[in-house]
């Protein structure tokens, strides 16, 4: 396929009934097949499936193709950014004067319009509508705005096919003919940069990613670099403008705060470890499959698995034992080892009550996995990290004793470390981005398999730095000076 192709992915091709020239109209599903979705390479994919909810199939239509190197629209970021009023007030503020002059003359105290394509029916209107997709680049929007003296933005949602009113149809067609015709750029955010930095933690998480003692050692690097230094909570999520960086060291996850407060940091053009597209990456577990297969980098033979597969023959060619995932996993919870295909059937179907998508992959039996810590495209650190007493993971939530719950580890500074371990943890933290991450690679005799990438790393003081010592908040804490510094250059 030409670099200028373009896909329209819609629940079923008959849902879409406007003739466009140049686009290739697939069905979800088939776009998600490992066999059909990755043959078009270098794609537009324009999402109009029914329904971009979390794990939906709209949302791994836009998950995927990121995975596949094609550009989305809507992105996962912008599926997020619909479920958060605080980032749509954020936006909403940097076209104010825009949305005053457009709504001046409208009575009553609140206003909705539609934007197809990129475009409004009212023409007083189109140049909101237009701001109003570079916020928020998605076919087919409805903005929702309220007045309290001033008209604000109060939420902008996606619409779906169904929704579109049939009176106005032939407008509408055109608007969508033009739209598959030009060319579609994104809108930099704003940055600010004022030198103050805020750790973002749970005081109640029962396993956070780091322990107390790991937290003051880091605040007192950052201090050592410049920086003054607060710890925040979600309820602090309100005053993050006031930060010129965001460390977040509570655990992760796409339907959570911490994403939220992440993507809504980024607005507002902070410095963020970890940034929203880690968090949307590093989550997704089919996500990273994909990537890694791409890049052709070494990892556990794997399958994703829908109801189809369910209702049907399981693929002939599996064995066993093997392990069943959720996409959004994390520390080991929402994965299943199954040894046959009967526990197999049961597992998969509990699991696709969650997700329209599971990840299978053979299980490979090994004593311990590496964790190689990177940022910034470089190793930081490496440890060993036992499996669980017992047990076939590195933790085992339901030893009922906790000093069985995780293995022992050892920390090793990179140079020790095995080179080929180092130079496929790096390559793999690549496929991610440039922030800070810790990739699991599994060694079975003398071949290694990338396991996982994760965004939010632990740092425990006497694991993690035993190694580097204070070195190791240093860098961290330079990485973020540096970041900043070259926004502002």
């Amino acid at each position: 396929m030409q670099p200028n192709t373009s896909l329209l992915v819609v629940d079923e091709p008959g849902d879409w009934k406007i003739p466009v020239e140049s686009v290739t109209i697939l069905s979800a599903r088939d776009y998600l097949s490992p066999e059909k979705g990755p043959a078009h390479r270098c794609a537009r994919v324009f999402n109009l499936c029914h329904s971009y909810a979390y794990q939906s199939l709209g949302y791994y239509v836009s998950l995927l193709s990121e995975a596949r190197g094609q550009h989305a629209i809507p992105s996962v970021a912008t599926l997020r950014d619909f479920r958060s009023v605080a980032i749509a007030r954020t936006f909403g503020a940097e076209i104010g004067e825009v949305i005053q002059s457009a709504l001046k003359r409208e009575p009553g105290e609140e206003f909705s319009m539609s934007i197809y394509f990129g475009q409004t029916l009212d023409k007083a209107q189109a140049r909101l509508a237009a701001e109003l997709y570079k916020l928020f680049p998605a076919p087919l929007l409805k903005a929702e705005f309220v007045r309290q003296e001033r008209w604000f933005l109060s939420s902008v949602v996606p619409l779906s096919l169904d929704q579109l009113p049939d009176r106005d149809f032939e407008q509408v067609a055109e608007f969508a003919r033009r739209y598959f015709g030009r060319r579609h750029r994104h809108r930099p955010p704003k940055q600010r940069f004022p030198y103050d930095l805020a750790i973002l933690v749970n005081p109640e998480e029962a396993h956070p990613p780091s322990n107390a003692k790991a937290l003051r050692l880091f605040e007192e690097a950052a201090r050592e670099v410049g920086f003054f230094v607060e710890t925040i909570t979600a309820a602090d999520a309100s005053r993050i403008s006031e930060y010129d960086a965001l460390f977040i060291r509570e655990t992760t996850a796409v339907d959570h705060p911490t994403y939220q407060i992440s993507r809504l940091a980024y607005a507002e053009g902070l410095v963020v470890i970890d940034d929203p597209w880690s968090i949307l990456r590093c989550a997704n577990k089919i996500y990273l499959a994909e990537s890694l297969a791409k890049a052709r980098l070494p990892a556990p033979k794997a399958v994703v698995l829908t109801r189809e597969d369910l209702d049907g023959e399981l693929p002939e060619h599996l064995s066993y034992p093997q392990v069943l995932k959720l996409p959004d996993a994390a520390f080991s919870l929402g994965v299943r080892r199954v040894e046959n295909a009967r526990e197999f059937r049961a597992e998969l179907e509990r699991m696709l009550e969650v997700s329209e998508l599971i990840l299978a992959q053979e299980f490979l039996p090994s004593q311990f996995d590496w964790r190689v810590g990177v940022l910034d495209h470089q190793p930081l650190f490496a440890c060993k990290y036992y499996m669980a007493e017992g047990h076939w993971q590195i933790y085992h939530w339901e030893a009922k004793d906790p000093r069985h719950r995780s293995g022992k580890s050892e920390t090793f500074h990179v140079e020790f470390a095995p080179p080929a371990v180092i130079d496929l943890a790096v390559r793999a933290a690549k496929l991610i981005g440039d922030g800070f991450y810790g990739v699991d690679i599994k060694q079975v005799g003398d071949r290694l398999f990338v396991i996982e990438v994760n965004d939010n790393p632990s740092i425990d003081a006497g694991v993690e730095d035993a190694a580097l010592g204070m070195e190791l908040y240093r860098r961290l804490a330079r990485s973020f000076r540096r970041r900043i510094e070259l926004a502002r250059s």
